[in-house]
């Protein structure tokens, strides 16, 4: 399971998931329904020959990671980037969504 740390800043959150040994194409970002779906799978191979000497490791594994979507995420602007094995996610808040409350104007009858 990856290292993930999720932080709340004042325009955005941003979700960064250390995932070594992986490359951007070994990884999957999806929206389903409310929820920011992480998924990937690890194929790494290690061969040596020497000496008569024979070893092959292989190290094989999927994993998936989902998060609720917190209010006020523009889902339309959501961004992914990905380098030397880290993930980072940038989830921009919604112009006014803050904190969540809505001033709802009262007018007179």
């Amino acid at each position: 399971m990856p290292v993930v740390d999720v932080v709340e800043k004042e325009n955005a959150f941003e979700i960064t998931a250390e995932l070594p040994g992986l490359d951007e194409k070994d990884v999957e970002v999806k929206l389903v329904g409310n929820s920011l779906v992480i998924k990937g799978e690890k194929r790494q191979e290690h061969k040596e020959e020497k000496d008569g000497y024979h070893l092959s490791e292989r190290s094989y594994g999927s994993f998936q990671r989902s998060f609720a979507l917190p209010e006020g995420v523009d889902r339309d602007k959501i961004d992914a980037k990905f380098g030397k094995g880290v993930l980072r996610l940038s989830l921009p808040k919604q112009p006014g969504s803050a904190d969540g409350a809505k001033t709802i104007a009262v007018q007179a009858e």
